[in-house]
């Protein structure tokens, strides 16, 4: 048989600039901390991340360590910068320890609309109607265009003249990767400063998509009849869209992360990606198989323990937990789905008690004191079963915006305040890092607790959340419309005991199929035998191992090898003319 694996290009420098290099907000950090390590195996510190200087020294980012980086440090200290922009250089705590580059940003919103200007006479990308986090975005890729510039200006990296030109005794082959439209404007200046540069330009989710979806419009049914121009100034969006569209427009190479998203930029973007790049992860956030026990029994004593003290009722261990999780986004992410999920297996026989929880941050104010003290008498005492439940039973933290919370007054409206123990539902809007004061778990640390996770997504590019499950041997049910569900279709068969996962097919016309088919799929798992538990545990890690960086990275190595070639043959054409 022909080997067709991609052959690693040979790369002087790998630059990649995105908004979540050290700073953790959302999936993007999660794809780039964890591809850093193979990246770093590729191409030894050849790689810089370039990220958005937003910390202080009475805040620093815990993720970042400033310390010498030979060549590069000195690069630094004699940098001629416009006023305003300063870098410090160091390593991204993460697996691989990547160098990384944070860049203060502050001088690019004096010159603007100079700026602007400029990229509309060049580009087309029209920036009139920007508000919001628009200018922020764009000053801070304006700031790593230059700082890309000056770094290849100075000769650093391997086999660079010093002024960082190309010729054919000694070319650069150097890629700058940028990741969503708040870089876009970092790529164009590239585009026009550097050609010499292979450019790449990933959208892990269109601007203009995400909206349509957010403003409970159906993307899929009506998908060819979208224009995504018109689509943007109809929903205000006009200055991301184009700005996102341009640079794809722009880039050497355009790449996304599934297949259905491609078929979204294809139309709102009218562009088709060159290669679709999944996102793979590493398992070093996964606690070994002699460790997994004791991790699992930790967190279900800890959640068990929460639910028992705000329902009144005591929950043994062979209550069935099923987690969702993610980004707050009521109907993007499937939580409305979830959350009648919940109130189905209310009506069918389960063969165990449920315990469900909704752990997505949103506008929360505090742990609950009454909570944190009731759990801590259950860890001194033995508990009644009759307590009466605490008030609001199913909330760990009180909220600022009770009232207008869509989660909190869903979970209201189904009477889920009013426990019954055979399907309880607990709201923990907070973020899980340890620290929350209930838990005191990172997500990580709680996940191997649950019997099961469900996903039900309406808009998710990738999916992070239900691949994570699957790496702690967690079953998850997902949809079609995600990217990760699209994936597990594609290479496995769609039952729990080959793949751990469930991919339920979902559209924009079959709302109360999808509930009833996750609802009968969690029902199954809890009746479920002890054998076919480990079978399905087993199956989840498996199809977690299939999707390791190593296995994905052939994708990048395509786009990077197309990339090259795009700006060697840009630059061969420049001689000639």
């Amino acid at each position: 048989m022909m080997d067709t694996t991609t052959a690693v290009p040979q790369v002087n420098l790998l630059f990649e600039v995105s908004w979540e290099v050290c700073n953790k907000i959302g999936g993007i950090y999660t794809v780039l901390s964890t591809k850093a390590k193979t990246l770093q195996k590729l191409y030894p510190d050849k790689v810089i991340f370039i990220g958005p200087d937003v910390w202080t020294s009475d805040s620093p980012s815990p993720w970042f360590t400033e310390c010498k980086v030979d060549g590069l440090t000195e690069w630094a200290s004699s940098a001629k910068l416009p006023d305003g922009v300063a870098v410090r250089v160091g390593r991204w705590e993460v697996p691989g320890r990547p160098i990384a580059v944070l860049v203060k940003f502050d001088g690019m919103y004096a010159v603007k609309d100079e700026f602007y200007g400029e990229m509309w006479n060049r580009f087309g990308v029209d920036s009139l109607h920007a508000y919001g986090d628009y200018d922020e975005g764009c000053a801070f890729a304006h700031a790593s265009g230059i700082v890309i510039e000056s770094i290849i200006a100075s000769g650093y990296g391997a086999n660079l003249t010093p002024t960082g030109r190309i010729s054919r005794k000694n070319p650069t082959r150097i890629i700058a990767h940028f990741d969503e439209w708040t870089t876009g404007m970092g790529l164009l200046y590239v585009k026009w400063k550097l050609p010499q540069v292979a450019t790449v330009f990933t959208t892990h989710a269109t601007s203009i998509g995400r909206s349509i979806c957010g403003n409970n419009k159906p993307l899929y049914d009506y998908m060819k009849g979208y224009n995504g121009d018109q689509m943007a100034r109809e929903l205000n969006m006009e200055a991301k869209h184009s700005l996102e569209k341009q640079a794809a427009h722009a880039a050497d190479v355009f790449t996304t992360v599934s297949d259905i998203t491609a078929t979204e930029c294809e139309q709102l973007l009218e562009r088709r990606p060159d290669v679709v790049t999944p996102n793979g992860f590493e398992k070093n956030f996964v606690p070994s198989a002699a460790k997994l026990p004791a991790a699992r029994r930790q967190a279900r004593d800890r959640m068990l323990t929460a639910a028992s003290a705000l329902t009144g009722k005591r929950m043994d261990d062979n209550t069935f937990i099923v987690i969702s999780s993610g980004r707050c986004e009521y109907r993007n992410k499937g939580l409305d789905v979830f959350l009648d999920v919940c109130d189905r297996l209310r009506h069918l026989d389960t063969c165990r008690n449920v315990v469900a929880f909704v752990m997505v941050p949103a506008w929360s104010k505090e742990a609950r004191e009454d909570l944190k003290a009731r759990m801590s008498t259950m860890n001194d005492t033995p508990f009644v079963n009759d307590e009466s439940p605490l008030a609001d039973p199913v909330l760990t933290h009180w909220l600022n915006n009770p009232d207008s919370d869509a989660v909190n007054c869903r979970i209201h409206q189904l009477g889920f305040a009013n426990p019954d123990g055979r399907v309880t539902v607990i709201y923990v809007p907070c973020y899980l890092n340890g620290t929350d004061g209930v838990f005191n778990l990172s997500y990580y640390d709680l996940l191997p607790g649950a019997d099961a996770t469900v996903f039900p997504s309406y808009y998710e590019p990738w999916g992070y959340t239900p691949l994570e499950s699957v790496a702690f041997g967690v079953p998850t049910v997902t949809t079609s419309l995600s990217g990760f569900g699209q994936w597990a279709l594609k290479t496995s068969e769609n039952y729990f005991d080959e793949c751990g996962v469930n991919v339920i097919g979902r559209g924009d016309s079959n709302y109360s199929n999808v509930v009833e088919n996750i609802a009968h799929s969690i029902q199954y798992l809890t009746c479920a035998s002890e054998k076919d538990i480990k079978k399905i545990h087993k199956a989840a890690m498996q199809t977690a191992s299939e999707a390791a960086w190593a296995k994905f990275m052939r994708y990048y190595d395509e786009a990077y090898h197309l990339a090259l070639e795009k700006a060697a043959k840009r630059m061969e054409q420049s001689k000639n003319i």
